[in-house]
């Protein structure tokens, strides 16, 4: 009958459960405190080099990059608090005597999922709700060398837009009332793909019926000449928002917040695979904390007396590990456009459950 329930004795879940949880945050305590430490050397030089910058903004700093290396680090601790808790149980026999008493190795493991599950939320919602802020407010302040950031005139640079075949470059875009203007634009005509002439013009503003570009100039690609046009109307159906639309960092906004950006940009005709990517892993991030216990599992098991619980314990860290590198790799794919959205964002994730849990099957089930 034990084998019906998946927590065949409460007193056991909250046990495994406690020992699981107390050594996972002890461990990120640890390696916050190392890291953070180590990270404020490296970068108290640059801050206090800057005019008037003093103890409040290295405090600052602290209180921006920590939620950075809580977010990083949070599921390196969570297997290695993994393995440290299945050891300690195996070393004690006491796996032996649950598996004694009937409980099958995904029952004896449940507890630690159900915790990792705690741990999941607790960090989707800590990624929310600081994470995101921190990210945002210490990219600009870095952005000018930790000295006073400015305020935000809504001046963007270097904005592209696609526009039907043709591609089209802002030097900056402002906004003046109802009016967008842009300077030192380019339109590369394209036809199937191939360029075929080059508008510039200094500046353009929103007329009806499209943009005005000033001083504008064409290049002819197969003749090599330049015309003068002077004063043109160019551009037509280019609606102005898709200019307005900051460039959009995934880490520094929430998920919803983010899903809205994209919904924007796929709206203008920016692309926005990368940005599906991060979405994705705002979720499969957290929950890669639930993975831990599948793949630090073979520590649990195999008998301590027999010298191989470190060989054990050596190989759930590196399938853990494996995961990371897995992880990172497919990110990096998803934003070079190799990979979509969803195979960057889940691939990892799916492919070392999958693994984790034809171990377990094969070896102890």
């Amino acid at each position: 009958m034990h084998q019906l329930h998946f927590f065949p004795s409460r007193t056991m879940a909250l046990y495994v459960g406690r020992l699981f949880l107390t050594r996972s945050f002890a461990i990120l305590f640890a390696l916050v405190l190392i890291l953070q430490t180590l990270d404020l050397l490296g970068e108290s030089g640059k801050i206090l080099a800057v005019a008037g910058n003093g103890d409040a903004e290295v405090w600052r700093y602290v209180g921006l990059r920590l939620p950075q290396i809580i977010e990083t680090f949070l599921p390196f601790s969570v297997l290695l608090g993994t393995i440290l808790t299945l050891i300690t149980l195996n070393q004690n026999s006491e796996v032996v005597s649950m598996k004694a008493a009937g409980m099958s190795a995904h029952q004896v493991l449940a507890p630690l999922f159900l915790a990792a599950l705690l741990v999941a939320a607790i960090s989707f919602a800590f990624n929310e709700r600081i994470v995101a802020r921190a990210n945002a407010s210490l990219s600009a302040w870095q952005k000018v060398q930790y000295a006073e950031v400015p305020r935000d005139d809504g001046t963007r640079t270097n904005i592209w837009v696609r526009a039907g075949d043709d591609l089209i470059n802002a030097g900056s875009v402002t906004i003046d009332g109802d009016t967008v203007r842009l300077g030192k634009v380019k339109i590369y005509q394209r036809v199937q793909g191939v360029l075929s002439s080059m508008l510039t013009a200094d500046s353009a503003r929103t007329v009806a019926g499209g943009w005005e570009l000033a001083n504008a100039k064409r290049f002819e690609r197969r003749s090599g000449t330049v015309t003068e046009l002077g004063t043109i109307v160019a551009a037509k159906g280019v609606r102005p928002d898709q200019f307005t639309l900051a460039q959009v960092d995934g880490d520094a906004l929430t998920f919803l917040e983010l899903r809205g950006a994209i919904a924007d940009l796929e709206a203008a005709g920016r692309p926005v695979d990368a940005l599906k990517g991060i979405l994705w892993h705002k979720i499969s991030g957290p929950l890669s904390a639930i993975l831990m216990p599948l793949l630090g599992a073979v520590a649990a098991f195999g008998l301590a007396r027999s010298g191989k619980l470190f060989v054990r314990a050596i190989l759930g860290m590196a399938l853990g590990f494996a995961y990371f590198v897995a992880d990172n790799f497919a990110l990096a794919m998803g934003d070079l456009g190799a990979y979509s959205p969803f195979l960057a964002a889940w691939g990892p994730f799916i492919l070392f459950a999958l693994i984790g849990e034809t171990i377990l099957i094969r070896t102890e089930e």
